[in-house]
């Protein structure tokens, strides 16, 4: 793999997602990489293609395009090698794919996003894979739970809809002593905020189509792998046929340069936000690790340099209907299901069918939030109209 011209771990963040992946010999005298439409790549004679001894084979081996994107990740993740998957769940799937065998167990934690919850209760079982999911709050407590049969242990922090922290160094440690890949899905905070790689994760996982792409037009997902797991990883996805379009690519590489920025501003209003909400008579509670009194808190802030703008609130008692007319009623909350782009969302979520290890109890209704670049002010006064029209009803 080609090396980008400033991956210097000295350099800021925010200069890194700036430098990184701009090879001169990626990208000649242009600051961007040419987007290459290829499936077919010649070679100059039969002995070249023999032998490989060529920088590329075949479109879906790799191109100018996905080295550029390749690279850059590896680089600000601290990764030996990163591939390029269709799709955040494809990137999952093929990561626990590359670490699973016929026979194994997985532990996965119980806050995991649903759709991998439903691959490994399908695709993974029917390979003749066991899942346990665990507590989020296990900490040092997964070594009572670690068997023969476990070959890799599944984290996401903060998790979905329920926003728990989990001790990321602790279970790692616990994992590789026992001889288990740890994965990681690192979406929520991207590897802007979080390193995992450098927290003992083996294979760091996130879906490019929220927070690198940034702009909700890209289905992207990339997994990053240490050395010791880079080439397990490269072989499963290799294998497997996967590739992403040259244009999802390159959109994805032209977000990863402004991301840093995103970031720190949708972190803000997300915040600005968040606090407006814990004092709201409607909110039980606000399920956000950068707050200080989130359960989370203390392991967020040791970990994590920041947040994005992803987060839940408990409504206190509300029924449903009135919980769906409120997400309804919002003017600049549109209702979808991705998030990281420049726009705020609005789901209803219901966890009680996505946990099994812990049960999830609640004061009422939980809606995720997903804080744009919209002015916090008008976010603000949109919710605020929304809570003022349910209590006229």
């Amino acid at each position: 793999m080609v090396k980008s011209d400033d991956g210097r771990p000295d350099r800021k963040p925010s200069t890194r997602l700036v430098r990184v992946g701009r090879d001169e010999a990626l990208t000649g005298p242009f600051v961007n990489p040419p987007v290459v439409h290829a499936s077919t790549v010649l070679f100059p004679d039969t002995d070249t293609m023999l032998s490989r001894r060529q920088r590329y084979l075949y479109g879906r081996r790799g191109t100018p395009t996905s080295e550029a994107l390749e690279t850059a990740i590896s680089d600000i993740e601290g990764a030996s090698g990163t591939v390029i998957c269709p799709s955040g769940l494809n990137a999952v799937s093929t990561a626990l794919l590359s670490a699973l065998s016929a026979g194994d167990e997985v532990l996965i934690v119980d806050c995991v996003y649903g759709p991998v919850r439903h691959f490994a209760d399908t695709v993974l079982k029917r390979m003749g894979i066991d899942t346990v999911y665990f507590d989020p709050a296990i900490g040092t407590g997964i070594a009572d739970i670690i068997s023969e049969r476990t070959a890799a242990v599944y984290l996401e922090a903060p998790g979905s809809l329920t926003f728990e922290m989990q001790d990321v160094p602790a279970i790692a440690g616990i994992a590789h002593d026992r001889g288990a890949t740890v994965l990681f899905d690192n979406t929520w905070a991207t590897p802007f905020f979080f390193k995992p790689l450098a927290a003992g994760v083996d294979l760091s996982i996130q879906a490019g189509t929220k927070y690198l792409g940034g702009h909700s037009d890209v289905n992207l997902g990339l997994v990053a792998a240490n050395e010791r797991h880079w080439p397990a990883l490269k072989e499963a996805h290799g294998t497997m046929g996967l590739c992403a379009g040259p244009d999802d690519i390159y959109l994805g590489l032209r977000g990863l340069r402004t991301m840093g920025v995103r970031l720190e501003r949708q972190m803000q209003s997300a915040l600005t936000v968040a606090g407006w909400l814990q004092d709201r008579p409607e909110v039980a509670r606000v399920l956000h690790p950068a707050l200080p009194d989130d359960p989370g808190h203390a392991l967020w802030k040791r970990d994590m340099g920041g947040a994005c703008g992803l987060f839940s609130i408990i409504l206190d008692g509300w029924s449903l209907d009135d919980t769906k007319s409120l997400v309804d009623g919002l003017d600049l909350f549109g209702i979808g299901a991705s998030w990281g782009g420049f726009e705020s969302l609005a789901i209803l979520a219901d966890p009680r069918k996505q946990r099994t290890a812990v049960p999830w109890a609640a004061e009422g209704p939980l809606v995720r939030l997903h804080i744009g670049l919209e002015d916090p002010g008008d976010l603000i006064a949109d919710l605020k109209a929304g809570f003022d029209r349910i209590a006229a009803a």
